[in-house]
């Protein structure tokens, strides 16, 4: 195992999994007050809702929406010190029903970070765990820079625009030159070469930069930023070249995943989340799909060891087409090229 400075991983991450009531509820057991909670019914045809501290507890955004950000009273309704609470809501507590909620540990509602050229209006920061939350206002201007309050540069970012607008995916391992190319977490496209997203500018150990596209960077529209960087030890954020076969590549992380992000990124298919709590058993079967309102299916099949995962679903876009690098961490995100030429993957995982 890789050797890390996170004593326990749980409290920094966690997998929460609950069953709906269609009332009210508190969901306890997260292990630390969450700061970032993504919740998705795994039952039904639905949303995947997202929530932070730096906006507020009852803030949501949909992952597989270009949405603008909803504040619904039978949703979430706050964070307690061991989890949050529930409205009356299906997507997030449909009675009977099956729900999955991701959780991070960022640094509460945060506060403002002046490193940048754009002063954030708040930003929650677990420099332990490299995560962070951030808020801020564009301004148009190519070059402007938000600080990020980590302590390393990030390998993968998301940006979202408050109003209605698409989910901007940075991430180190995307191509040569990350700083110029972008995803895109609600839609199955690959990789976009862009130079008006990042500027052409890869992130340092204190601020991103954006340039003047209207999806990061609209003048005086609000934005939220999500940051991360590999913590050794506790996650991973790298890839994979796919053979085709259900014997697949092994991707070593240091550890054991406790969730899984993938994404091909050369060629247009489904992002996929697998996660040990909702598959305790090999094979880790159970996938969600970030981009999509389906319900959960087992067509991204892995197996999740102690010091990484071995992809076993064979001839998938998903996970193991022919010939396709691959991105990982402990959040997996897959990038993917034509047939026959290397395919990639990005990866996002962590402990």
């Amino acid at each position: 195992m890789a050797y890390t400075t996170i004593n326990k991983s749980t409290d920094h991450f966690n997998t929460v999994l609950y069953t709906g009531n269609g009332g009210t509820q508190t969901i306890s057991g997260v292990g630390f007050q969450p700061d970032f909670n993504w919740i998705r019914n795994r039952d039904i045809v639905t949303n995947h809702l997202l929530f932070d501290a730096v906006r507020g507890a009852s803030k949501s955004l949909r992952s597989d929406s270009t949405a603008a950000e909803g504040s619904a009273s039978d949703e979430q309704t706050g964070y307690v010190s061991d989890g949050f609470t529930l409205g009356t809501g299906e997507d997030v507590n449909g009675n009977a029903e099956k729900i999955v909620a991701w959780n991070w540990k960022a640094n509460g509602a945060g506060s403002s970070n002046t490193e940048g050229s754009i002063n954030t209006g708040g930003t929650s920061a677990n420099t332990d765990a490299g995560f962070s939350i951030s808020t801020y206002t564009g301004n148009a201007t190519s070059g402007a820079t938000i600080g990020h309050g980590l302590t390393k540069a990030p390998t993968w970012m998301l940006v979202k625009k408050l109003t209605s607008g698409g989910w901007f995916v940075y991430h180190e391992f995307n191509t040569a030159a990350p700083e110029t190319d972008e995803l895109n977490l609600e839609v199955t496209e690959a990789t976009q070469d862009s130079d008006n997203i990042w500027d052409d500018t890869a992130p340092t150990a204190t601020v991103m930069s954006l340039g003047n596209n209207g999806g990061v960077n609209a003048n005086n529209v609000a934005f939220v930023l999500y940051c991360w960087h590999d913590v050794e030890g506790f996650s991973k954020f790298g890839g994979y070249t796919g053979n085709g076969v259900a014997d697949g590549p092994f991707i070593y992380t240091g550890f054991r995943p406790a969730f899984v992000l993938t994404k091909v990124t050369n060629a247009a298919d489904d992002w996929s989340i697998a996660d040990n709590k909702r598959s305790p058993f090999n094979v880790a079967g159970e996938s969600l799909r970030p981009n999509s309102t389906a319900v959960e299916d087992s067509a991204a099949d892995i197996d999740i060891l102690s010091n990484g995962f071995k992809v076993r679903q064979a001839d998938s876009h998903r996970i193991n087409y022919l010939i396709i690098n691959m991105i990982s961490l402990s959040l997996i995100h897959i990038s993917e090229p034509t047939r026959r030429t290397p395919i990639s993957y990005a990866v996002f995982c962590l402990k």
